[in-house]
């Protein structure tokens, strides 16, 4: 390029996936996936297009999207932890964290965070420590909880190999304590102050989110492409938390809800509607019209 040539970016070539987050994301305000979200995600794989669901959920919160699902059926779950077939409830592959390091976590955050609640997700169950607030669906019911216990004998009388992720609650600000519940970011800046090296920490809710070294939504994504042979300039990625913030960085089109964290915003250049809206659906209906354009040469 000469002196005074055009710096170009080269065009994207067509996306071949679609991986979107759940909750913010691909559902709404109902946690449920709206009706056009569905005809949006069937419309691409009829077009060709693989579609990954990529969230925080362990497999057994995954219900919500057993109606929309296509040829295309595998979900990773528990931010990147597990790989998962949603059409047979198969573990393709899991990325545990080791007993050792779940000890050294809970007790960083039992001496830093007065009254913290654990809970213990595994493959297809989960532990809690008994004061652990848990999470209902709508009908309220808590599926997979196999019981309750202090978070350390739990981990101590676990097997090996089965612990993919540890969640982290404050104290409610109503449990006559005085004390107030840090704000949800300076609760996640503490975590990985305290954890250190010994696991990854992120959030998409007020919990801690804490898993293997090295295991994220985009790691687990990025595998998941090679081996299909998609390229990152190849993937639409939607999200709206911190623990998306890696996806959203690896995939050449990457979309920020309308309603997401102000550190995602502030990452990402394309925008997405809220879900509140069907953000993903709108942009996915643009993206196949798009490409729908290109191949008949308009």
């Amino acid at each position: 390029m000469g002196d005074h040539g055009a710096v170009t970016t080269p065009p994207l070539p067509p996306v071949r996936l679609i991986a979107t987050d759940l909750d913010g994301t691909l559902l709404n305000a109902q946690r449920t996936v709206s009706p056009r979200s569905r005809a949006a995600l069937a419309a691409a794989e009829r077009a060709g297009l693989r579609v990954v669901f990529v969230t925080g959920r362990p497999p057994r919160f995954m219900e919500v999207v057993g109606g929309c699902l296509g040829t295309h059926t595998v979900a990773i779950c528990s931010n990147g932890a597990l790989v998962f077939d949603l059409a047979d409830g198969r573990v393709l592959s899991a990325t545990p964290l080791e007993q050792e390091a779940a000890s050294e976590v809970v007790k960083a955050l039992r001496t830093a965070v007065p009254g913290v609640r654990f809970g213990i997700e595994f493959t297809h169950g989960f532990l809690h420590d008994p004061e652990y607030d848990l999470w209902a669906e709508d009908n309220g019911t808590v599926p997979g909880v196999l019981g309750a216990g202090p978070a350390e004998e739990l981990v101590r009388e676990t097997s090996p190999g089965r612990i993919v992720k540890i969640v982290a609650q404050q104290r409610p600000m109503d449990d006559g304590s005085g004390r107030e519940p840090m704000e949800p970011d300076a609760f996640l800046r503490l975590g990985r102050e305290v954890i250190g090296d010994w696991a990854d920490v992120t959030r998409s809710s007020p919990l801690l989110e804490i898993s293997a070294v090295g295991v994220s939504k985009a790691a687990t994504l990025a595998g998941y492409a090679a081996e299909a042979g998609i390229a990152p300039e190849e993937v639409a990625a939607f999200g709206d938390m911190p623990n998306d913030l890696e996806m959203l960085a690896w995939a050449g089109r990457s979309y920020a809800m309308g309603n997401a964290h102000p550190a995602v915003l502030a990452a990402t250049t394309r925008r997405c509607p809220p879900n509140t809206e069907d953000g993903v659906a709108q942009v996915v209906e643009e993206l196949l019209a798009s490409q729908g354009r290109e191949r008949r040469g308009a």
